[in-house]
């Protein structure tokens, strides 16, 4: 497995500053790329516990970990991996004793396995059953399976609802008229691939809109993900369980990919009272970093820090 190439990583060393023997969580672990740079700062003692939704990405991180040489700083002993979503945080973090959080972070992107080898309809760039579950196989004891599909909603859902979370998840400015012709297609077939949906976004728009910088499928398909997963409501719970478990001067950092989010942890940081703001404005990817890895252009990250009780 080679590590994920991780979204803002100079960034989020940064601004976290790990020390040694402090304990970290990183609630969307994915590839391993944060946490691993983290447990190469808090060494000898210090901790991660990283979570993964996903059975799939948690076993194969579990396999690259176990072949890591425990000399790499001890690394093999101070991850902790939990296939579960962080939704679950506080139980987790009192099911495995972990306390003293000095930091967690919390990375909302969309992983490239997901996109390239999950088979699940995540992109429009890859003819693929239209599902966009991350926790498919529902493996994890304390969720239920995920049941509701992208294929579920468009062939299922009523025309009004399918436009209302066109419009509020993906803020889509077409999603009258796409809705409107996902039902009429759907009446003669029902629309089961990736490529088919594309084909139903691509005749229910203009042709100008198809020569944009971002796809014309993009929209679309976000607002699918979040409601097939939950993402919006999900984020707005784990975000005080974060400032629960944190002790006073440690950080939270987030990192959102689309306005919905970003505007979510914004409000959340500006309302708890017991957070100090510590990046005025959102930290975006340098040149570089966009340069390297494009797929990073619309990452946001936002960083606060619990205040001390006596402050």
């Amino acid at each position: 497995m080679n590590i994920h190439q991780s979204v803002l990583l100079n960034e989020v060393i940064k601004f976290l500053n790990p020390q040694p023997n402090q304990n970290f969580i990183d609630c969307t672990v994915n590839g391993g790329g944060h946490a691993v740079a983290i447990l190469e700062k808090n060494g000898p003692n210090g901790k991660v516990l990283g979570l993964e939704i996903d059975a799939k990405i948690y076993q194969k991180l579990k396999l690259w970990i176990a072949g890591v040489r425990n000399s790499k700083s001890g690394m093999r002993k101070r991850l902790i991996l939990v296939n579960d979503s962080y939704i679950n945080l506080e139980e987790i973090v009192k099911k495995y004793n972990f306390y003293s959080v000095h930091g967690v972070l919390l990375d909302l992107g969309l992983s490239s396995w997901h996109l390239e080898e999950a088979g699940r309809g995540f992109s429009f760039l890859r003819n693929e059953p239209l599902d966009m579950r991350y926790n498919r196989d529902g493996q994890i004891l304390r969720l239920e399976p995920q049941n509701l599909t992208a294929v579920e909603i468009i062939n299922k859902w009523p025309r009004d609802k399918i436009e209302k979370i066109l419009k509020e998840y993906g803020e889509e400015k077409f999603a009258p008229r796409i809705a409107k012709l996902v039902v009429e297609t759907r009446r003669v077939k029902p629309i089961k691939t990736t490529f088919e949906l594309v084909e139903v976004i691509k005749k229910a728009t203009p042709t100008w809109y198809h020569h944009q910088k971002i796809h014309y499928a993009t929209k679309v398909f976000q607002a699918l993900r979040i409601a097939v997963n939950n993402e919006l409501e999900n984020l707005k719970k784990v975000l005080p369980q974060i400032v629960n478990i944190l002790v006073d001067g440690g950080r939270v950092a987030v990192i959102s990919y689309h306005s919905l989010e970003d505007r979510i942890v914004k409000k959340y940081f500006r309302e708890e009272k017991r957070l100090k703001i510590i990046s005025k404005k959102p930290i975006k990817p340098s040149l570089e970093e966009l340069i390297k890895n494009p797929r990073s252009r619309s990452a946001k990250l936002r960083v606060a820090e619990k205040i001390h009780n006596n402050q």
